[in-house]
């Protein structure tokens, strides 16, 4: 018999080491959504293959420098293409920061300084 059976030759899968993944999938998203439900947080959107991404981490660190109990969360979601965005969200209700995306050229443009970030961040938190 050769080595190389062929290629019907596969492993079959019992039906219940499928279901426990789906059920620790669902757990996961359940403890997640959970999780984004409550407090307020900011996300940052940004497109990941730019080439001024340096921008990226110092936002982040300013933010929380301003409000410590907040959370960032950076892209949650796959993000848009050239894409740079700043949104506050508590709850179900979404207040953007600051947006990029119909900025530019010059492509620095696309990128805001720390410092506006943050005096948006304060100006929508007095507002509530």
């Amino acid at each position: 018999m050769p080595w190389y059976v062929g290629r019907g030759a596969k492993r079959k899968v019992d039906a219940v080491m499928e279901a426990e993944p789906e059920e620790k999938k669902n757990k996961r998203e359940e403890a997640k959504q959970d999780e984004d439900d409550q407090g307020q947080r900011v996300i940052i959107e940004h497109w990941s293959e730019c080439v001024l991404c340096l921008y990226r981490t110092f936002i982040p660190v300013a933010l929380l420098a301003a409000q410590p109990e907040l959370r960032v969360v950076l892209n949650p979601q796959k993000p848009r293409r050239n894409s740079f965005e700043v949104t506050l969200v508590e709850g179900s209700k979404e207040v953007v920061l600051w947006t990029g995306i119909k900025k530019g050229p010059p492509r620095k443009l696309k990128f805001p300084d720390p410092v506006e970030v943050v005096t948006a961040l304060d100006d929508a938190l007095k507002s509530k």
